[in-house]
């Protein structure tokens, strides 16, 4: 953190001793993991020692010191001088180091974030065969995971807008190191709840991170960045899961994968070192002296102007009141039908063929060559985001979607087929949603609310997953034929309401959006 943004909260020197207690926290705990060295690292049934209930306290009261560090000064004050203050941010000026570096940066944050969640997969098989029960049991830790994606970035949204895009980061970092505890625990109930920590913490980085982003990039970079970053950041995480997985689960089991969010923690809270806070948020708070030392590192200037009409024109004009909560509503259907599919349709995917009769090496290939698809599906997203159109990006993705939905119900129907078209449809349709949705969300909403909505849509795309993932606890899963045909109707319905309120957002100055809630600009 700069020397101004640490002059700005309340306590500084609280959050670096708030990251020590946590981090010494942990450190108690690791004397547990090393006696089950000589067992297979089997820690199952083993009594708590006093130890690790005094480091749970460090890292419980480490996490709230560290807060109380990260909140600025005079909250009142500054909310309210927001609603006075005309945003001029750098909107024109070429890339430099600084905007590259600052991509680099946010790229390896979001490979950690993503890294977290994505270990779930590699650490149940180890869970359900150390603590002897059943797959429906061990299903609970991601579905109490994915609920904690939920609550995270609903509430990372409304922390983002509170304590600056840069403090909510550093905020998830330090919450990442206090749940690698999951690596000692000798319960799995203990599991669930640290995994419901960690879904909160990685749930609410990454819509933070977006919304970050879209205020620092000029406008003719923002489109392809904000995907890029993104979908690098989410092809990274999985390949940073399975890489270390492979590595280091045959020699110390599978609780390694917790302990991996102590040093990366630590990683991810030097770099905000690297990561500059949001010189809109900051001029919105009227912290103008940080804003002016920001916006010289990404080569702009401060001008405080109100946005003109011809420049508002360009894009038509902005949404206020209704406008806006529809836009908002029809990306949160779709985001909840790409986490219906993602979590839900694609998982059931291999089980239901193998019962038509396909082998197991067809089911399983078909998801696993899914990762394949995904990482070029990246690169043609930001290419037609960036070049083509925002808006009709997201809803040819969508269709794509529906269209691979259409193919699965097809293929339910005739009982037999090659499912490879209308799975290939599903993954292309779904990578790209996921790939162009929450940056297309983070350039749609005003600056007083990116946050909050980003956050919001964010969290509706883990909401279809923790109701497929319930249906899993209650082995109620539909035919595959249902699914798509239930799944269907949001999707086709988020299409609609995108090409209805969705507006063009490519290369259009994000101040007009800000002036959207001005009492000049007929604010709502």
């Amino acid at each position: 953190m700069t020397a101004g943004t640490l002059a700005d909260r309340r306590g500084p020197w609280a959050f670096v001793l708030g990251v020590v207690a946590v981090t010494a926290g942990v450190l108690l705990h690791l004397p547990m993991f090393l006696m089950g060295r000589m067992n297979g690292f089997n820690l199952a049934g083993m009594p708590m020692g006093n130890d690790m209930l005094a480091g749970m306290g460090l890292i419980i009261g480490g996490v709230l010191v560290a807060a109380y560090g990260l909140l600025p000064r005079d909250i009142s004050r500054q909310i309210a001088s927001a609603k006075e203050v005309e945003i001029a941010a750098p909107e024109d000026v070429h890339l430099s180091w600084a905007h590259w570096g600052l991509l680099a940066v946010l790229v390896v944050a979001l490979i950690i974030d993503v890294m977290k969640p994505a270990a779930l997969g590699f650490t149940i098989p180890g869970m359900v065969k150390e603590y002897g029960v059943p797959k429906q049991t061990a299903a609970l830790v991601p579905f109490f995971a994915l609920l904690g994606t939920v609550v995270g970035s609903i509430l990372w949204g409304v922390i983002a807008d509170i304590y600056g895009r840069k403090a909510s980061i550093l905020l998830s970092a330090v919450m990442f190191v206090g749940t690698s505890i999951c690596g000692t625990m000798p319960s799995l109930y203990w599991n669930v709840g640290m995994c419901f920590m960690m879904g909160a913490a990685a749930g609410g980085m990454l819509p933070v991170t977006y919304a970050l982003l879209a205020e620092m990039m000029p406008s003719h970079h923002r489109g392809w960045s904000l995907v890029l970053v993104g979908g690098l950041g989410a092809a990274g995480g999985y390949f940073a899961a399975s890489g270390f997985s492979t590595l280091l689960q045959p020699t110390f089991g599978w609780r390694i994968m917790w302990l991996l969010n102590l040093p990366t923690g630590l990683l991810l809270v030097l770099l905000g070192g690297f990561i500059p806070e949001s010189a809109k948020f900051l001029i919105a708070r009227g912290r103008d002296e940080e804003a002016r030392a920001v916006m010289r590192r990404f080569g702009a200037k401060l001008r405080k102007v109100r946005p003109q009409p011809a420049t508002a024109a360009k894009a038509g004009p902005p949404l206020t009141g209704r406008g806006l909560f529809g836009k908002l509503v029809a990306l949160s259907i779709a985001a909840t039908a790409w986490g219906l599919i993602n979590f839900g349709l694609l998982l059931w995917l291999p089980a239901d063929l193998v019962a038509k009769g396909y082998s197991m090496k067809v089911a399983s290939g078909l998801l696993a060559e899914s990762a394949l698809i995904a990482f070029p599906t990246v690169f043609v997203a930001a290419f037609l985001y960036s070049r083509w159109s925002t808006k009709w990006s997201v809803i040819g993705a969508v269709a794509i979607t529906i269209a691979g939905l259409f193919g699965v119900l097809g293929l339910e129907l005739r009982g037999m087929g090659s499912p490879v078209l209308p799975v290939g449809l599903l993954i292309v349709g779904t990578n790209g949603i996921i790939a162009m949705l929450l940056p297309y969300a983070a350039e749609s909403f005003p600056l007083r609310v990116r946050g909050r909505a980003t956050g919001w849509v964010a969290a509706c795309s883990k909401v279809g997953g923790v109701f497929a993932q319930f249906l899993s606890i209650l082995a109620l899963v539909p035919k595959l034929g249902v699914s798509a045909a239930l799944i269907m109707v949001p999707t086709a319905l988020a299409l609609l309401l995108l090409i209805w309120f969705g507006r063009e957002t490519r290369g259009r100055d994000l101040r007009d959006l800000d002036a959207a809630l001005l009492p000049a600009g007929g604010g709502a």
